[in-house]
This record gives C-alpha cells, sequence and structure tokens, in this order.
C-alpha cells in the first residue's frame, strides 16, 4: 500500500523546497552529510502507511531527542569515505597491489595524484570508522529503540580485520602492502558491511537533525493508528513554519468524520486547513508536528484544494479547474481508500448561488464516505444551516472580533457556524467608495 498525494496537494501545503525558506522540507533540512540529505529526500518523498513501522520511526526520532546527542563526525571526512568506499576495486589483492605500487611510482615522477587522493580517502575512512565504533558503544549503552542497530554496527566494526584498520595510527608510515590488504578489505572483501556503516552514519545525521527542530521548537509525536478506526484528535494543533501560531484542536470520528468550517476571509481558515494538512502528511513520515498531542488513523492519501488556480494552458476558468479538482477527488475517494480531503472556499469561481448548491452538494455526497475524513470551508454560511440534518457532520467556525469598526482575528476555534460578515465594512475601511466617488469627479 502507497501513499498518494499530488503536486498540487504538495505545493498548496508547501512541503518540499530543500532549499527553500518556508517550505517544511526547509525547516526540518539540517543534516550534515550527503548521505543524510538522500536519506532525508527519501523519507520526505515516501510517507509511511503502516501504523507499526510509522511508530517505529517516531521512537527512535524520540529517542534522538532525549538522548540530546550531536553530530560529531567531520563532515568532510565522511564525504572522503563515501568516495573511497565507493570507488571500484573489480582486481584481486595481488593485482591491486601491482596498481598501488604503479600508482606511487607515478605520483613521484608525475604530477598524478591518484596515489594522494588514495591515501587522503584510506586515512578519512579509518578516521570515520574510529568514530563510529565510539558512537555505536555509546548508543548501545542507552536503553532504547535504537539500540539492536546501534548492535549491529558495533558487530561489524569489532571484527577482527577492522579493528586492525580502526587501530591503525594514520600519522606513520603505513606499507604499500598494508594499504593495499586494506584497499581490498574497504572496496571488495567488506564492502557491503562498510556501506552498511555509511548508512548508519547518514540514519544519525537524520535522527539528530529532525529531533533537533522538535526539541528547539516544542514539537511532538504522533501515534499512529490503524486505518479502519478512521479518527484523528490533536490539542494545540498549529503552522510548524509560523512563529509563534496558534494552536487549535481537533476530534474527527468515524462518527463525526467530516468538518464545516466557516468564518471571514482573513480569519484563518486557509493556515488552519493547511495545518491540519501539514501535520498529517509530517505524522506519516514519523516526524515532529507542531502540536501538543496527537493520534491519527493511517490514511492512504491526502488531497486538497486551497489554492486552485486557472489553467490557461489547458484553457480551463477558474471555475472549471475547480471542478475539475472535485471530480479528481471524487475518483480519488470512489476506490475506497482511507484519504484526508481538504476543500477550501469550494466554488468561489462562480456566482453565489451556484457557489452554494455546489458546495452543498459536494459535502452531502463525501460525507457519504465514512472511511474518509473530510474539511470543506465556505463563508457561504447559508449552507451550514442545510447541513444539520447530517449526523456525522460538525460545525466549527473562526471568529471576528470587532474593536470599533476595525475586525480582529483570534485565529480560536469556536463550535458553530459563524454569522460574521464584515466584506462591507472592510471596503469602506478602506475608503474605496470614497475613492470611486471622487474619482468620478475629476
Amino acid at each position: 500500500m502507497s501513499f498518494t498525494i499530488d503536486k498540487q496537494s504538495l505545493d498548496e501545503l508547501n512541503l518540499m523546497g530543500k532549499f527553500r525558506p518556508g517550505s517544511v522540507y526547509f525547516l526540518f533540512n539540517r543534516v550534515k552529510t550527503r548521505g543524510g540529505g538522500e536519506l532525508l529526500d527519501e523519507m520526505f518523498r515516501q510517507p509511511l502507511t503502516l501504523e507499526h513501522i510509522i511508530n517505529e520511526r517516531t521512537a527512535i526520532f524520540q529517542f534522538f531527542q532525549d538522548a540530546n546527542l550531536s553530530f560529531s563526525f567531520d563532515i568532510q571526512q565522511v564525504t572522503l569515505m563515501h568516495q573511497y568506499v565507493n570507488a571500484s576495486n573489480e582486481q584481486g589483492q595481488l593485482a591491486g597491489f601491482a596498481n598501488i605500487l604503479v600508482k606511487k611510482a607515478l605520483s613521484g615522477l608525475t604530477r598524478d595524484e591518484r596515489y594522494k587522493l588514495l591515501i587522503q580517502g584510506l586515512q578519512a575512512t579509518i578516521v570515520t570508522l574510529k568514530r563510529c565504533y565510539g558512537l555505536a558503544v555509546e548508543l548501545c549503552m542507552l536503553e532504547g529503540p535504537y539500540q539492536h542497530r546501534a548492535n549491529e554496527i558495533k558487530q561489524i566494526l569489532s571484527s577482527p580485520q577492522l579493528t586492525k584498520l580502526i587501530e591503525t595510527d594514520i600519522y606513520t608510515s603505513i606499507s604499500v602492502r598494508t594499504i593495499a590488504e586494506y584497499d581490498y578489505l574497504l572496496k571488495r572483501k567488506l564492502n557491503n558491511d562498510i556501506k552498511s556503516v555509511l548508512d548508519f552514519i547518514s540514519e544519525v545525521d537524520v535522527n539528530i537533525a529532525v529531533s533537533s527542530v522538535a526539541r528547539e521548537r516544542g514539537f511532538t509525536y504522533a501515534r499512529a493508528l490503524p486505518k479502519q478506526m478512521n479518527s484523528f484528535n490533536a490539542t494545540n494543533l498549529r503552522h510548524p513554519c509560523i512563529d509563534n501560531a496558534v494552536g487549535n484542536n481537533i476530534e474527527m470520528q468515524k462518527q463525526s468524520n467530516v468538518i464545516f468550517l466557516t468564518g471571514a476571509n482573513m480569519a484563518g481558515k486557509s493556515t488552519w486547513m493547511k495545518s491540519i494538512g501539514i501535520s498529517m502528511y509530517l505524522a506519516h513520515i514519523g516526524f515532529p508536528i507542531a502540536a501538543s498531542s496527537m493520534e491519527f488513523s493511517v490514511r492512504e492519501g491526502i488531497y486538497s484544494s486551497i489554492n486552485v488556480a486557472d489553467n490557461i494552458g489547458l484553457g480551463y476558468s477558474h471555475f472549471y479547474a475547480e471542478v475539475v479538482r472535485v471530480k479528481n477527488a471524487a475518483d480519488a475517494t470512489a476506490t475506497g481508500k482511507h484519504l484526508l480531503l481538504m476543500f477550501d472556499e469550494l466554488f468561489k469561481g462562480t456566482n453565489v448561488k451556484d457557489a452554494y448548491d455546489g458546495t452543498l452538494a459536494v459535502t452531502e455526497a463525501f460525507s457519504e464516505y465514512v472511511n474518509c475524513l473530510f474539511i470543506v470551508s465556505t463563508h457561504i454560511i447559508e449552507v451550514g444551516e442545510a447541513l444539520k440534518k447530517r449526523s456525522n457532520i460538525q460545525f466549527t467556525y473562526m471568529p471576528t472580533i470587532m474593536e470599533g469598526s476595525v475586525p480582529k482575528y483570534t485565529y480560536l476555534l469556536e463550535k458553530g457556524i459563524t454569522e460574521d460578515r464584515q466584506g462591507m465594512l472592510i471596503i469602506r475601511n478602506e475608503g474605496i467608495i470614497e475613492l470611486i466617488g471622487d474619482s468620478k469627479n475629476i
């Protein structure tokens, strides 16, 4: 079972963007090594769909957060080790010895640097393996979910051949025969074990990076539940990339799997929906989430429609693009998958009457799929009254507080349907009517 999320949903939630400030990926991108970067990318692009696997990963991040370790490897040395270990060596030990002799001779006669690079790679590997052994021993002493993995690496590095290698003094002269022996050992005989050690270093890099974000920003870890439970509960859930973001609670069950969200423009509906989508995605990759607590039934995908735009290339108007988006969501839902679907301001590209009819019909239709979680927001509050006969729909809103003639927004959810209608008030506050009147007199 794979997790499904399309490009539009990824973009709307601003999940990807390794080097783009403000993206969720950028928030966690604190890895030091190339291998760590590749692993982080793999995690972000491949959400998990089995609750026990998700919970195992979150337990490891929690373990590293509690241990409060720092990444003590020399990044340049790890890079050199990567290059050295991955360099091909299809020769036997005797042929390798002869080849290294030739490289050494050429380095003295010409500017051939292959021998120098080989020595640098070998030295970097020895230093890194020695540091890795120390870390593995340290982690083996800490009880927790990573102890078994650390013990695997300790056992690899405790073999007689690697023990001899690790104890080599890199600051003394090493014979060509010994260099050839080590080269064969690392690149041929024990190459898979050495690559496992490099994988371990990448894992440690990611675990430290992700857990440090959780520690610094006060994030927590969600608990994954079987998808059949179809529940989603969180307290103080907020947007992870917004400093001092306001948190809210959410509670969805099989019997209340649809949220109808109302509120004025700028009241915070879109940000709240993005916070939900981001947290659900992060939870599926086992990453910390911006909340005090959270538990969720595993989803098989996320489908959002928050910032739908027209498509000039396909000749789609804004409204038709919305219709196509809803159709695609309906197709996905009809497969029977357990999904999270979010629609912000349905059919805002058409007239109010059609928007009312469309929002009502679509919300009623999606509410029939009790294996999905569905959130729809609108400022057409009249739709809410028509939906009250549906027992599985819960109503929440983002309030507006008036301070004189100036609207203020708390961003704190309340139960019910809003009665706020501040559109004309904002227009008047901006002096638009007066400005148009003055323009007529020019």
